[in-house]
This record gives structure tokens, C-alpha cells and sequence, in this order.
């Protein structure tokens, strides 16, 4: 399968780029084509209702940013993975400006599973990241193929890891 995981955290060492890593090389070893792409290190700003896309534009935005990077990827991409830290309670903006930029397509249409990995310091904060997600996958039509969340005694350990190698091994 083609996986495309977009990985938002801005910390490189952190405990999101980890588990976006993780996934990565069980997802590689299972046979799969995947690309990480740190979302955070690109200039994506967010959708600003223009509608040039539903206009003038045929499904193009009228932003041209590092989003025209993301926009083939996710036309290929059967399988997407969001890796997100959880800031303030919901999924860190440098993950919603991609998600919502994708308003010009709808949705990608090859998309048919999507995962979601998020971590944070704190435990219990995930109610409205997961609900946002489940959101999304509903819309695009695309399986929830499972959560992983890891607060700050779950980060970077084997119990971690192997539930991130189980999403893999549910594609």
C-alpha cells in the first residue's frame, strides 16, 4: 500500500516524530511504499474561504505554498497517517492547516485508511483530537484503522511501539 504519514510535530526528537518514525519502519518492513513528510518544517497557511477552488480555480487554491508539495502525495496515498502532538487540547495547528487545506479537493480519493497517533504530557486531553478525527475520517470515507495515543510515561517505549506496529499490521 502507499502510505503517506504527515507528521506535525516541530520538535525532530520528539515523542510525535518518534511514533511517526516507528510506524515508518513497520509499515517498510511490512512491504509498503511510505513517505513522511514533517508537516511543521513547511510553509502551509490555512485555508482562508476564498472559494477560488469551488470557482474560478477547478479544485486549485489560490494559495501557492508548500501545500503544492502535499497535494500529490495525498492524491496517491491509500493510507494516511496524522501524527500530531496535542496542544491545548486538539490536534497543533501545524497539522490542521494541511487537513484543511485539503477543502479544495474535498477529499483525497484514494484515501480509503487513515491512523492517528498523537502524544502529549498530559493525560486526558485526547477526547477532542480523536473526535476531530474520527470527523474527518468519516467524511473522506475512509476506515479508522486505529489510535495510538502516548502520554508522557508512554512515550518512546516498547508498549508504544507495539501498538503502533499492530495499526500497521491491521492495513
Amino acid at each position: 500500500m502507499n502510505i503517506l504519514i504527515l507528521q506535525a510535530s516541530p520538535r525532530a526528537n520528539g515523542n510525535t516524530a518518534w511514533m511517526a518514525e516507528e510506524y515508518k519502519k513497520a509499515a517498510e518492513a511490512a512491504g509498503h511504499q511510505v513517505t513522511l513528510v514533517n508537516v511543521s518544517r513547511k510553509k502551509i497557511a490555512g485555508c482562508i474561504a476564498c472559494e477560488y477552488c469551488h470557482g474560478k480555480g477547478n479544485g486549485a487554491c489560490v494559495q501557492k505554498d508548500d501545500m503544492q508539495e502535499l497535494y500529490p502525495l495525498m492524491a496517491e496515498a491509500e493510507v494516511l497517517v496524522l501524527a500530531a502532538p496535542i496542544y491545548y487540547f486538539t490536534l497543533c495547528a501545524q497539522i490542521q492547516a494541511p487537513i484543511q487545506r485539503m477543502y479544495c479537493v474535498n477529499a483525497p480519493q484514494k484515501v480509503k485508511k487513515m491512523a492517528l497517533m498523537v502524544s502529549s504530557y498530559s493525560p486526558g486531553v485526547y477526547t477532542g483530537a480523536t473526535a476531530e478525527y474520527k470527523d474527518i475520517c468519516r467524511y473522506w470515507g475512509a476506515e479508522d484503522s486505529g489510535i495510538v495515543t502516548a502520554k508522557i510515561d508512554e512515550q518512546k517505549t516498547d508498549e508504544t511501539r507495539n501498538k503502533i506496529q499492530a495499526l500497521v499490521a491491521a492495513l
